[in-house]
């Protein structure tokens, strides 16, 4: 009886992990650059009670056995890296990633981090920083003097100064970007 009890309650406890798994996905679903988990489980030890091959009468085995298991525990918690949906933005400065990768971005302690939120935006002194204000690394810098910015589908970040016809080119993206066509 108490076997039986332990077992209910570790997949219990498994089911209330992927509710608050798929609770956690749900409140971020618009979150730019939000990837969803998935819990997966494993099976925790079996009790045998009869051994394959066992006989279960005089003229009958048991083929297979008999095994109890003692329930479930988590055993992973991965993130689902499928392509998310794009969004058309006014921002010159949105990109999105095509296919696999990542962009490279400094956090405030100096740490290196990988982000596929594609919403960026210039800090005061010109640098493309995300939402969170971390820069991009390598840093991509626009002159505070430019007019128009423009992110080129090979992730070639260019601008234009007062009096040039020419844009000058400030730097490349390093992964693989997409620009959302215009509606």
């Amino acid at each position: 009886m108490i076997r039986a009890l332990y077992s209910a309650g570790s997949g219990m406890n498994a089911q209330q992990m992927t509710i608050d798994s798929i609770a956690h996905n749900l409140a971020n679903a618009n979150t730019a650059g939000f990837k969803a988990r998935r819990m997966q489980f494993q099976d925790l030890l079996y009790q045998n009670f009869l051994q394959p091959g066992a006989a279960a009468g005089s003229q009958t085995v048991v083929p297979s056995g008999l095994q109890i298991g003692l329930g479930t525990r988590p055993a992973a918690n991965s993130i689902i890296l499928t392509q998310g949906s794009f969004q058309q933005t006014d921002n010159p400065l949105d990109v999105v990633i095509e296919g696999k990768g990542f962009f490279q971005i400094r956090r405030p302690t100096g740490e290196i981090a990988y982000t596929r939120s594609g919403n960026f935006q210039m800090d005061r002194d010109g640098n493309i920083v995300t939402g969170n204000g971390d820069p991009l690394e390598p840093q991509i810098t626009i002159p505070a003097q430019a007019q128009s910015v423009t992110i080129a589908a090979d992730g070639t970040v260019s601008y234009t100064q007062p009096g040039q016809a020419a844009a000058q080119i400030a730097d490349r993206f390093s992964s693989p970007i997409s620009k959302i066509p215009a509606a």
